[in-house]
């Protein structure tokens, strides 16, 4: 190939946005020959190898986005350690079906158990399906709900949120929350409701939510709609990272 024929080929390639196919169409061109496949199969080839990365991509993207504290997967998690999880539950919600569904999750246990990772793993898969995830504390969203409405930028950060296929709120129950963050965080969970799916963990039993919320109507409207459409993991034992810890010494 010429020098400038191959310029305006990188040039066209660059435009359509083709990166692996830029990068690979000459040493392909070399291996299909060698192999003595046709201009067909060299083609097939190439954008077989584009669509892959462009699915990669697309997947470090997602995972990016959804601003995970860490990276875990389901396949790291010993459920031999919380014998009260419902692995083929928990498994099958891998699959995301329950997000095409718009249905909810909920994992309760005490600290310590693993509900942070189930959470985490179930973000996880949901990006690899090329899903929008958002993960998020409790008291950190309660804190950027406060600050956006102090800066008169509430709903621009709600629609962020209600854009969302699946929504993580980890940690609820570990800080009580103030009335007015208490109700920013109901309002969102109402938006998101029949729009996406949440996950929530929490180390609190649904009878003392009223604690964290201080309003006996605004927790049972709340439980109300999260629990219409739900699938609860309970996650009860000793702590799940103390027991690991304890099998990796040994």
């Amino acid at each position: 190939m010429t020098q400038a024929p191959q310029i305006l080929l990188q040039h066209h390639l660059k435009k359509l946005r083709l990166p692996t196919f830029q990068g690979e169409y000459a040493k392909q061109a070399q291996i299909c020959a060698a192999e003595n496949k046709d201009h067909i199969q060299y083609l097939a080839r190439l954008c077989e190898m584009e669509l892959i990365d462009r699915e990669r991509r697309m997947i470090e993207r997602r995972i990016k986005a959804a601003k995970f504290p860490s990276t875990k997967s389901l396949d790291s998690f010993d459920f031999k350690i919380i014998p009260s999880l419902n692995k083929p539950l928990t498994m099958d919600l891998a699959r995301c079906d329950y997000i095409d569904r718009r249905e909810n999750i909920i994992a309760l246990g005490p600290s310590g158990t693993g509900k942070t990772h189930i959470a985490l793993g179930l973000g996880l898969a949901a990006c690899q399906r090329g899903l929008k995830v958002r993960f998020t504390t409790a008291a950190a969203l309660v804190h950027d709900l406060i600050e956006a409405q102090d800066e008169r930028r509430l709903q621009r950060l709600q629609k962020h949120l209600t854009s969302q296929n699946l929504l993580i709120i980890d940690e609820l129950g570990f800080v009580p929350l103030s009335k007015s963050g208490a109700e920013l965080l109901f309002e969102v969970i109402s938006q998101c409701y029949e729009r996406g799916s949440i996950i929530i963990t929490s180390n609190l039993p649904f009878d003392e939510w009223t604690e964290v919320f201080g309003s006996e109507r605004l927790t049972g409207a709340l439980l109300d709609r999260l629990t219409h459409h739900v699938h609860i993991l309970e996650m009860n034992g000793e702590s799940y990272r103390l027991k690991h810890s304890r099998k990796s010494r040994q």
